[in-house]
């Protein structure tokens, strides 16, 4: 499996440099001659430029989680709540013709691994080495947000997802800020071709970002006193689009490292590191008014270190898909249907023989949610979405707000219903 995934993103970064041909170099020197003749970096910082070059948008949301057994954004299980906010603003700079820089702030009450506090979603400086009207090629660095599946680099905005819940088999929640984004250097390169469609292609070295509660808690569980530090790794993706949008193909990966250094010598865990590189496919078909969804993660996990039996020789896989269909009314009603699983060890589906091992319940293992969402386009600027979730298991919940595993329960509903606003 890995070794397809190396040689399908060979051919990708094939395709994108053999689309790219000595003319348009040529051209692109031309281009960039002209573009500096025509504007000096004096003019380029006149308050009228600059006027044009800013952007600046922002986002707001609430929701409202009522659950009938287990908790989700909080206290959600005792006539629900109102746990899971989401307020952003984003801004974009273009100081020079070929220079980007990026940033978003967002403050997100979100359950017990949540902060509350105003954070760095992602800041980078984006410079675009090459330039044609059909090929592009550049480089990003900073807090970038990680190039994996269809919906993370637009996650953080309630109206750019399908739903109010993204599908938690591939996007957890749980482990938002490591999944979200990096501080790392990324490449990348697109390509167009009048009949044979597009290709998008990102790579980067990167340190993941581990900091979070939430993070640990889900990586070595609750109650341990030592951090976890993040190790280099690399990531990228490609992404096929035909030229009308009807298809769209991707292929993800990520090889992530996080470091366990103990607190003293009371800490029951030694020092360890632990491995996890997923990979990931994706694929869409649109028309004017069906999309059709379905994406595929395997995830490897490897422990060494640590000195605990429960941690000994841990190498094992994960397995998660979707399959998620949704239907426009008109430009205001919107409904979606999606059917999501996880399982945590794909060689032990049912979790029992963890369960023999551990002593915790088999249910913590998997986790299978079938929605159905209805989504209000107010105004362009307002939305409303409502959704409902059956579950069996729990393999995808937060175990900061449920720190109790044997007061979880297999079988539950999710009823959730969120408003939102941009600018």
């Amino acid at each position: 499996m890995y070794k397809y995934c190396q040689s399908a993103a060979k051919m990708l970064f094939i395709l994108v440099f053999l689309w790219s041909t000595p003319s348009q170099a040529q051209e692109q020197a031309n281009e960039l001659k002209n573009e500096t003749a025509k504007s000096s970096t004096i003019e380029w910082f006149k308050p009228e430029r600059l006027k044009d070059n800013l952007q600046i948008h922002g986002f707001a949301s609430q929701a409202f989680i009522s659950t009938s057994n287990n908790d989700v954004f909080g206290n959600s299980d005792q006539g629900g709540g109102f746990g899971f906010t989401e307020v952003g603003l984003n801004a974009s700079f273009r100081p020079l013709p070929r220079l980007q820089l990026s940033g978003q702030g967002l403050y997100r009450r979100a359950g017990e691994g949540s902060s509350s506090h105003p954070r760095l979603d992602f800041g980078f400086a984006d410079y675009r080495i090459y330039s044609h009207e059909t090929n592009q090629f550049g480089v990003r660095v900073g807090r970038l947000k990680n190039p994996f599946g269809f919906y993370n680099e637009t996650r953080d905005v309630a109206f750019t997802r399908p739903s109010i819940l993204l599908p938690q088999s591939i996007y957890f929640d749980r482990v938002r800020n490591f999944g979200l984004s990096s501080d790392s250097v990324q490449l990348y390169a697109d390509t167009s071709h009048s009949s044979l469609g597009s290709i998008a292609v990102q790579f980067g070295i990167a340190k993941p970002i581990v900091g979070d509660r939430d993070t640990k808690a889900a990586v070595i569980g609750l109650g341990q006193a030592g951090k976890l530090t993040s190790e280099v790794g690399y990531l990228g993706r490609g992404i096929y689009e035909t030229n009308d949008g009807r298809i769209r193909l991707a292929v993800s990966g990520l090889w992530a490292n996080v470091g366990y250094n103990p607190a003293g010598l009371n800490d029951p865990l030694g020092p360890g590191s632990i491995q996890f590189s997923p990979i990931f496919f994706s694929a869409q078909y649109n028309t004017e008014r069906w999309s059709l969804t379905s994406e595929y993660a395997l995830r490897h996990f490897k422990f060494s270190g640590f000195n605990v039996p429960q941690f000994d020789n841990l190498d094992f896989y994960g397995e998660s898909f979707y399959f998620q269909g949704e239907y426009r009314f008109n430009h205001k009603w919107e409904a979606m249907i999606r059917y999501d699983v996880l399982f945590t060890d794909r060689s032990d589906r049912n979790g029992k023989k963890f369960a023999a091992a551990t002593g915790l319940p088999a249910h913590s293992r998997f986790a299978k949610d079938f929605v159905v969402g209805l989504r209000w386009n107010i105004t362009p600027q307002i939305m409303l979405r409502g959704e409902y979730h059956r579950v069996n298991g729990t393999g995808w919940l937060s175990t900061l707000d449920n720190q109790n595993p044997f007061g979880t329960s297999q079988h539950w509903n999710i009823f959730a219903a969120q408003l939102s606003y941009r600018f």
